[in-house]
């Protein structure tokens, strides 16, 4: 059958089973999402099963009724004063009304990959930093390491006390045009965006309790927990009861309200670099008691800003001696001084040979399918086909930088490739994925969007445990595969339905999901993240105030 009578015997089946008024726009939608894999909706229009309950809330409203939920979701977070600004213009931040929903059995599956996946990173960073056994092998090319700008001498030597060196990965995951998960991305630097999951959990709680009281979803109030006992196992000295802070680049830097509802909810310290020093290889918090040992840095700064004395020597943000400190085994630094050479994104495109090389196992996860720039011949094919791929600067965040081949200009596609063949090792390219939809709020009607999902995994030394759900992004603008807030994008809560035969999902209703959460608003670091309106001094600063705030803005962009 030709793809043109595919698409329009797919369109046929969907126009029939979803005839309800509420689902309309995949009726009017563009030919852009008809060969994606819809979550809501199998080929021939039908409910999928974990969807079923959500359906027969949603397929009775009119659009008055979907303007009165999506009014609600607004509201409560204005009343929070939680907002974001794009294009000037502070607005509500955008959690669409639909949720995401995960069955227990296709989450067992994702858990078991990202488990995989984490150990086997786990693994390659304790040897990149140690024996380097894996590239003494020739299993991946030392010059990846040595150029990757992640890769940090001064972290040599320094050997984690229970050999954790990621206690918390986000990865990054999309689901193809087969309803297949793949990996896109993996975060090993203090990934980002656990607040957007805990405070659309609850404000999906409280606008909608029925939701949750026909439905059985796994909690996600626990995840400070497993944090904290990670951050604590980790602990060198001190082990029966290590003082734990969170280091955060301070009050300007966007991500400020995370940092401080993670130290609230673990009840621990937040501290800025002035807060701290060093003596004889020791950290210390200066308190209004006195000075207090501390042993386990929970850092949102990046690397260069961690320690003037060996990194960038303008930083005000870090505390001068931290490394030499970790290095004598006096402090945990967590994430991991280095963590970056493991989340490369041309580094990613080796993780399924890491998984067999320290496993012995097959990936559980596939990646995308990833052209190495780098690399001679897969260079050439991407130039020859650079009108039909995406191309990706490695590092680049935030959706910025990405040209998508069969969108751009001529011009668009010269600047591109004159880049690649400047500066190979920049870049990656990957074909346009097919991206998997859900029915998101466009207007008065529910639409297919594309979606992907950053799950959030912990590692305690003893387990790796995965927060169920995660960060689920929805792209608002149609056709457009780029997820990110500061681009138009917004975010669903994620449901992971509990399985009926265990005991260990952690499970609870309305009024308990909304009451273990806290009071006060994250503001979750992401490009274009929602943040607490705050009245800042008009004053004029002095140089080295302005450099201060400079630096906190830029310490934690990932």
């Amino acid at each position: 059958m030709s793809l043109p009578s595919q698409l329009e015997e797919t369109r046929g089946s969907l126009r029939a089973a979803r005839s309800e008024r509420i689902f309309g726009g995949y009726n009017t939608s563009s030919d852009v999402y008809a060969m994606a894999f819809d979550e809501m909706f199998d080929a021939q229009g039908a409910v999928r099963g974990p969807y079923k309950g959500i359906y027969t809330e949603l397929a009775p409203s009119d659009a008055s009724e979907l303007k009165a939920r999506a009014d609600a979701l607004g509201r409560a977070f204005i009343d929070q004063g939680i907002t974001f600004s794009l294009s000037g213009q502070e607005r509500p931040f955008p959690l669409d009304l639909v949720p995401r929903v995960i069955s227990a059995a296709e989450w067992s599956r994702l858990e078991r990959g990202i488990i995989q996946r984490v150990k086997a990173l786990e693994m390659y960073l304790d040897d990149i930093y140690g024996d380097q056994e894996i590239l003494n092998d020739d299993i991946i090319p030392r010059r990846l390491i040595t150029s990757c700008e992640h890769f940090h001498r001064e972290a040599m030597g320094i050997v984690p006390p229970n050999g954790v060196r990621i206690h918390v990965a986000g990865i990054d995951l999309i689901r193809d045009e087969k309803g297949n998960f793949r990996v896109l991305e993996d975060n090993l630097r203090s990934p980002s965006g656990v607040s957007y999951v805990m405070e659309n959990r609850r404000t999906m709680a409280r606008v909608f309790p029925n939701l949750f009281a026909t439905h059985r979803v796994r909690a996600v109030d626990d995840y400070a927990s497993h944090l904290l006992r990670a951050l604590r196992n980790s602990a060198a000295t001190n082990e029966a009861d290590p003082t734990v802070v969170v280091l955060t680049p301070g009050v300007y830097n966007s991500a400020y309200f995370e940092h401080s509802l993670l130290a609230r909810q673990m009840g621990v310290e937040l501290v800025e670099g002035r807060d701290l020093f060093c003596r004889d290889n020791q950290v210390y918090m200066r308190t209004t008691d006195g000075e207090v040992h501390v042993d386990v840095i929970y850092r949102r700064i990046d690397d260069v800003f961690l320690d003037p004395l060996q990194f960038r020597a303008d930083s005000v943000l870090g505390v001068a001696g931290l490394v030499n400190a970790a290095r004598a085994g006096n402090v945990v630094i967590s994430s991991a001084l280095g963590n970056g050479v493991g989340d490369d994104k041309l580094v990613y495109t080796y993780v399924p040979t890491m998984i067999e090389y320290y496993l012995g196992e097959k990936p559980l996860l596939a990646n995308v399918e990833t052209y190495r720039c780098w690399l001679d011949d897969e260079r050439e094919e991407v130039l020859d086909r650079i009108d039909e791929l995406v191309l990706k600067p490695v590092e680049g965040s935030g959706g910025y930088g990405i040209v998508f081949g069969p969108e751009a200009s001529e011009k668009e596609l010269a600047t591109v490739a004159k880049k690649v063949r400047d500066d190979p090792r920049s870049w990656i390219a990957q074909p346009m994925m097919e991206l998997s939809t859900v029915p998101t709020q466009i207007g008065n009607t529910l639409a297919p969007r594309y979606v992907d999902l950053r799950p959030f995994a912990v590692n305690d030394g003893d387990d790796v445990w995965v927060l169920p759900g995660g960060l689920t992004r929805v792209a608002l603008v149609e056709g457009s595969r780029v997820v990110n807030s500061s681009q138009g994008g917004g975010s669903k809560d994620t449901w992971v339905l509990a399985s009926r035969t265990s005991a260990g999902d952690h499970e609870l209703g309305a009024a308990e999901v909304v009451r273990s959460l806290p009071e006060s608003m994250p503001d979750p670091e992401l490009d274009g993240a929602p943040r607490m309106t705050q009245t800042q001094s008009l004053t004029k600063e002095s140089p080295q105030e302005q450099q201060l705030q400079q630096q906190q803005r830029r310490g934690r962009r990932r």
